[in-house]
């Protein structure tokens, strides 16, 4: 069994500080990555060792393979733990550290090869006896057997990328006449996007719920599910609402797609952390999805219900340990709630925002966390992802985790940009939503419910107290230009 004593973490923001939080439980050495733009955040010095990777475009810096091989080399790195996004998948980079001696927190790269194809996970899952949604999947790309699977299957369908994910390369096609443009279309964005024009078409699921099941496999034969979490509130095909337990699942079924989601890791000889995704349909069917073969954005609400914290047990599997539990051991226990919080305008067709945050706030409450690669006086800018944190609750039962939600959202206002915060807001306090009738396109159904309202008083008192505690301090000037202040800048927490 191995024993680490070091551990480079090939990501930042958030994820980097959430790792290396647990590494230092575990008494493990962490390696801290970082830009010069991003000296200033809090990743940059939360290490053990920090390591300023100076200037560029990502693939200088964070995608750059070799540059972070030598890295591990350089500072005698035993392991490395990429987070997700980035390198998190990459077989190459799995190939490079194990040619170097370096051991990746992650699954075997078979894995990772297969499950990155939508195609060829497919095909595996075929033969596994995995359900998965009517669809044409084969090698042959000519738009007229396309045109005419896509008959066969019966519309309206989705024509879907084979390689990448995110939504890009996805359309859909309700009718015969459109499928032309759409195939056309949706492979133009697929090869810009991977490299790689081929395409699925699937029967397209009206009203569908997103269920992940969350996995974990160690290297002596145990394959585990942590149950599952619903990540039906989207935007563009991006998560931003999630919750454990799913509302609409009974028992029976949240077996059968847990019970799934196991079988699936055994037919993969799976190692490690993974999160097994489904389509569940008005009729209770539910179909293979896709395999992350890496930890999710949303990890934080499977932590919260279980009680394991994930990046431990990955950390534990990849020193070759035996994981002392027991499947009936692990139990959902209450109900927890992710928010993402992106730096964007949704009242504004979600335009991004930069500048500076003034007040990130504090929680007054038991059960909440927040993740988030930011603090105070921080500069967001448009070089990273937009999301800038992630807000998690737990409480006793959902309706409880709702109300929570609410108020840890209020707690933590990240004055001085815009943010999504409201419109999460909106979203929470949807009757639907409260009714726990959730799809993939509420948000776009009920856009109109969701626009701008005016202001609560709660957040005209708050607006109130931070123009006295803002203004009271001078501005700031860089390279000659003013840096306005949260009061300045009165979209970044007032909805006009």
């Amino acid at each position: 069994m191995k024993s680490f004593k070091r551990v480079l973490i090939a990501n930042r923001g958030e994820i980097a500080i959430r790792v290396a939080k647990t590494l230092r439980e575990l008494d493990i050495e962490s390696v801290m990555l970082f830009t010069e733009e991003e000296k200033d955040l809090p990743h940059s010095s939360f290490g053990d060792i920090s390591i300023n990777l100076g200037s560029g475009p990502l693939s200088e810096t964070y995608l750059n393979i070799e540059r972070l091989v030598k890295i591990c080399q350089k500072f005698k790195v035993d392991a490395v733990h990429p987070g997700y996004g980035f390198l998190s998948e990459r077989a190459p980079f799995a190939k490079a550290l194990q040619e170097a001696g370096v051991e990746l927190i992650g699954p075997p790269t078979a894995a990772m090869e297969s499950m990155g194809d939508k195609k060829t996970s497919k095909e595996i899952m075929e033969k596994a006896g995995i359900p998965l949604i009517p669809g044409y999947h084969g090698d042959n790309q000519d738009g007229d057997l396309l045109a005419k699977e896509a008959v066969k299957i019966g519309f309206p369908v989705l024509i879907k990328a084979s390689a990448g994910g995110g939504g890009k390369g996805m359309r859909i096609v309700e009718q015969e006449s459109d499928f032309s443009e759409a195939l056309n279309s949706a492979k133009r964005e697929a090869m810009n996007a991977f490299g790689d024009d081929k395409v699925l078409v699937e029967k397209y699921i009206t009203d569908p719920r997103h269920i992940e099941v969350q996995v974990l496999s160690d290297t002596h034969g145990q394959h585990f599910h942590f149950w599952e979490r619903e990540c039906s509130i989207q935007r563009r095909y991006q998560k931003i609402v999630e919750e454990s337990p799913s509302p609409a699942l009974t028992q029976e079924l949240r077996q059968s797609m847990c019970d799934t989601a196991v079988k699936i890791s055994e037919t993969m000889n799976y190692v490690g952390a993974g999160t097994v995704e489904f389509i569940l349909d008005k009729d209770g069917s539910f179909y293979f999805l896709e395999m992350n073969t890496r930890l999710q954005v949303e990890h934080p609400i499977t932590e919260m219900v279980t009680g394991h914290d994930l990046v431990q047990l990955q950390v534990r599997v990849a020193q070759g340990e035996k994981l002392p539990f027991k499947q009936s051991e692990i139990l959902q226990n209450g109900h927890a709630i992710e928010v993402r919080i992106y730096a964007e305008n949704p009242d504004k067709d979600f335009m991004p925002s930069i500048g500076t945050i003034d007040v990130v706030g504090e929680s007054r409450l038991l059960g909440v966390r927040l993740d988030s690669g930011y603090k105070s006086g921080n500069e967001v800018t448009t070089s990273f992802d937009p999301m800038i944190a992630k807000l998690i609750v737990w409480s006793t039962d959902r309706t409880q985790a709702i109300r929570k939600m609410d108020k840890a959202l209020s707690d933590y206002p990240f004055l001085g940009i815009t943010t999504n915060r409201d419109y999460l807001k909106r979203i929470l306090k949807h009757d639907v939503f409260l009714k726990g009738v959730t799809f993939t396109h509420f948000v776009k159904t009920y856009a109109d419910d969701l626009g701008p309202r005016p202001l609560s008083l709660e957040d005209k008192a708050l607006a109130i107290m931070t123009n006295g505690l803002i203004s009271t301090r001078k501005k700031e000037t860089r390279e000659g230009v003013a840096v306005t202040t949260a009061w300045d800048q009165l979209s970044g927490f007032r909805l006009n």
